[in-house]
Formats: structure tokens, C-alpha cells, sequence
């Protein structure tokens, strides 16, 4: 009984985490709208911020290009790309410097080897199994071992399932280091370079500040879901 409730209690904790979600991305959208259509001082554009970034931490490899859609922008360790998205990467703006310069931040650290990225590449493989199975196994195992004579079957799929599903709460765990730092590097890049200046740097500054708190919430929501399923695999073994 004991677990059943507290399986229905962490159902409680789903509702803040969905909202604070919900808040994060419309923050992330707002602060975006307004900054987007602020044009900085300097002049440059996304793509010429961060490839200016890339020059002063000595960083020649690196390609930038465009790529559709809004706010997609992203870094590619495996072919060295930096994609930025049409809103940045001819944008003159607050906002597409702010983001353009993270992307940037984020191959500096590729660069230089740093232990975070380099840790969250190697688990990316497990968490993409994780996301997809580790859900549908521990519902199975569980079946099973409801109904099967033999339950501890039952009881290791679930577990193989919680294990893969582990990953993608420790993937999320791993990328608040990576994105904070990313952002850290871009915004220092920014403020000693003048990329941007006075009310410009908060803006950007506003701007991947929001981005970051997703990532807290993406965090968060594995987490509850990771609780949720040993809890249900806990719930399982009390049957048998």
C-alpha cells in the first residue's frame, strides 16, 4: 500500500514540473521575440559573432552555416558544424549574437576537450535507446510479472528498462553543466569584446538565461519519471 501511494503522490509532482516547463518556454519565446527585433550597436551578425568567437580562442575548423526553422540552432561535435537558424544567422540582433555566440561556446569546448561534453557524447547513444524502450519495458516486466508463473523474468525487464531509462535523466544531468558553460563562455566573449554593450549584454544575457532554465526542467521531468517507474517496479514486486 505504502508504495502505491507514494506512486500517486509523485503523480502530484508532475503538475509543477509541467508548469514550470510551460513557464521556461514562454519565457524562452518572449525574451526571444523582443530581443530578436532589437539590433545591436556593432552590427554583426549571428554568423559573424560566433565566427569571431572562434577566432579569438584560435578555433579555424569550425564551419558555420544556416539552417531552417526557429530557434534550432545547434552545434555538431561529430563534422565540427555550427547550424544557426534563419533568425540568427543574418540577424544583426540581441538575441541572434546572445544565441549564435553560445553554439560557438559550445565548440570551444569540443575544442579544448572539456570533461562534460565530452562525457554527455558518450552517454548519447544509451539515452536515445533510454527515451525509447526504457518506458515499454518496465511496464512489460511489470506485466509479466503480474500474470507470469515465473515473475523475476518479469522483474529484470523492468529493471533493464529502468537502467535505460537511468541515461536519460543522467544525459540531462550532464547538460546543465554543458549549457551553463557554453553560455558562461559566450556571454565573457561578448562583454570583453563589445559585441554587445550596456542594456545589449543583459538582453542577451536575458535571453540565454531562459534557454538555460529548460534544461533544469528537462531535468527535472526525467527525474520524476525515473522516481515514478522504480516506484511501479517496486509496486510489481509486492504482488509476488
Amino acid at each position: 500500500m505504502g508504495t502505491y501511494f507514494a506512486y500517486y503522490m509523485t503523480g502530484y509532482l508532475v503538475i509543477p514540473v509541467f508548469i514550470f516547463a510551460l513557464i521556461c518556454q514562454g519565457m524562452v519565446k518572449s525574451r526571444y521575440k523582443k530581443y530578436s527585433r532589437l539590433p545591436s550597436r556593432s552590427g554583426m551578425t549571428g554568423a559573424q559573432a560566433a565566427w569571431r568567437l572562434l577566432q579569438l580562442n584560435g578555433i579555424t575548423d569550425v564551419t558555420i552555416q544556416p539552417i531552417a526553422g526557429n530557434l534550432t540552432d545547434n552545434y555538431n561535435p561529430s563534422s565540427k558544424v555550427i547550424s544557426l537558424s534563419e533568425g540568427v544567422y543574418n540577424s544583426t540582433s540581441i538575441a541572434a549574437i546572445g544565441i549564435a555566440c553560445h553554439e560557438a561556446g559550445h565548440a570551444c569546448q569540443h575544442a579544448e576537450g572539456y570533461a562534460p561534453l565530452t562525457f554527455r557524447n558518450l552517454v548519447i547513444p544509451a539515452t536515445k535507446i533510454g527515451s525509447g524502450l526504457g518506458v515499454p519495458l518496465v511496464l512489460i516486466g511489470v506485466i509479466i510479472s503480474g500474470y507470469a508463473q515465473n515473475s523475476a523474468i518479469g522483474y529484470y525487464i523492468a529493471m533493464l528498462g529502468l537502467i535505460l531509462y537511468s541515461f536519460v535523466a543522467l544525459f540531462q544531468l550532464i547538460t546543465l553543466p554543458v549549457e551553463f558553460n557554453a553560455s558562461h563562455r559566450a556571454l565573457k566573449t561578448i562583454k570583453e569584446n563589445n559585441f554587445l554593450v550596456a542594456e545589449e549584454y543583459s538582453g542577451a544575457k536575458r535571453v540565454l538565461t531562459a534557454a538555460a532554465l529548460t534544461y533544469v526542467a528537462a531535468l527535472a521531468s526525467s527525474i520524476v519519471t525515473l522516481l515514478r517507474l522504480l516506484l511501479v517496479i517496486r509496486g510489481g514486486g509486492r504482488r509476488r
